[in-house]
């Protein structure tokens, strides 16, 4: 059964100083990515929650909160309070059960995810991703745009989407890192359902036609 792709285009490679236009150019998307890193998590520093917010005053889509932070339990539920449709922390950075995490940011009204990195094996959280959403697949390191697509990773995203199809979980699998209109029917084949793309979307001329391609090429890689 086909599935229906989402589109979650990644501010990271917008640009920063007009970002009310920015997030303007990606309306027909379905969740606007917004990478959230402290330079202790990952070596990159991005924005925090008053930028956040006054992207969620304008944004026309959902927010797509992925928290590359230390302590993510600290902070995530004040992502869910501004009002984001989906706030995601790492694995690796929970110094505690995720599970309550999960159970914060959902009673501060928004989907639960936990993200893994390439090197993580998604065996280790199979049973705490029943208290989630949303689970993201890092087909890249965290922390920086730009970098190339890691097949390796596909057979964790292989593996999500058989713990959804055989009524294990219950989540959405995102893939982030690299998705692009060669990558995309890979991801898509492998079962991700939402997808995050950065200079695919964002480096286009026309980004609402670069979202289009992008959602066109998952569909037809899942039908059938």
């Amino acid at each position: 059964m086909a599935r229906t792709p989402m589109i979650a285009p990644s501010l990271l490679s917008a640009d920063f100083a007009r970002l009310a236009e920015e997030v303007a150019r990606v309306a027909d998307a379905d969740w606007l990515h917004v990478d959230v890193m402290d330079a202790h998590f990952v070596p990159n520093l991005t924005l925090g929650r008053p930028v956040v917010e006054a992207i969620q005053a304008v944004s026309p889509i959902p927010l797509d909160c992925h928290l590359m932070i230390e302590a993510p339990e600290r902070w995530a539920p004040g992502y869910a309070e501004l009002g984001a449709r989906n706030v995601t922390v790492h694995a690796e950075a929970c110094t505690g059960d995720p599970r309550g995490v999960a159970r914060d940011v959902r009673a501060a009204g928004a989907l639960a995810g936990l993200a893994i990195k390439p090197g993580t094996p998604l065996e280790d959280y199979e049973d705490v991703l029943r208290d989630f959403d949303t689970l993201l697949v890092m087909t890249v390191e965290p922390g920086f745009g730009g970098q190339a697509f890691m097949a390796e990773v596909l057979p964790k995203v292989r593996r999500a989407r058989e713990l959804v199809d055989t009524g294990h979980l219950q989540v959405l699998v995102e893939v982030d890192g690299g998705i692009n209109a060669d990558t995309i029917e890979r991801a898509a084949e492998a079962g991700a359902d939402v997808f995050v793309a950065g200079s695919a979307v964002y480096g286009a001329d026309d980004p609402a036609r670069a979202i289009a391609a992008l959602r066109a090429r998952a569909t037809a890689a899942t039908a059938g």
